[in-house]
């Protein structure tokens, strides 16, 4: 038997249980993994699903790094549009107040996705789970 052959008839059990497990009521997720194989993961054993563009992020490191940056950009947007003019004497510039707000809540979306991903792996590693892919 071919090796495609083999890969299919393993893709439609795994889905086959798949969809027995959602009929059952629980939430689960089918993906492939990062070996190209067909997965049915449970909720809690996905963290968040990378876009298709070209620069990703896959890991929790990787969002905690850019919840980082996003957060320093944002204080240092808050001490240039306000607290440097107002130590000047100037008013503040209340126009980047909507850009310090979005950059805010991105830091705080991405510090949830981190979060999340950190769990999630924790708990793939607990179980003995494939990696998703993306």
């Amino acid at each position: 038997m071919s090796n495609e052959l083999r890969r299919l008839k393993q893709d439609e059990a795994v889905t086959a249980a798949h969809d027995e497990a959602v009929a059952r009521g629980e939430k689960r997720v089918l993906r492939k993994t990062t070996t190209g194989e067909l997965h049915s993961y449970p909720a809690d054993e996905i963290g968040f699903t990378p876009g298709s563009g070209q620069a990703q992020v896959r890991t929790w490191w990787g969002m905690a790094v850019l919840a980082v940056v996003m957060a320093l950009l944002t204080v240092g947007s808050v001490v240039g549009m306000f607290l440097l003019p107002i130590s000047r004497g100037e008013g503040p510039q209340w126009v980047g107040l909507v850009l310090v707000v979005m950059g805010g809540l991105f830091s705080w979306y991405a510090v949830g996705l981190a979060r999340d991903e950190y769990r999630a792996k924790q708990v793939r590693q607990e179980r003995g789970s494939p990696e998703p892919g993306s």
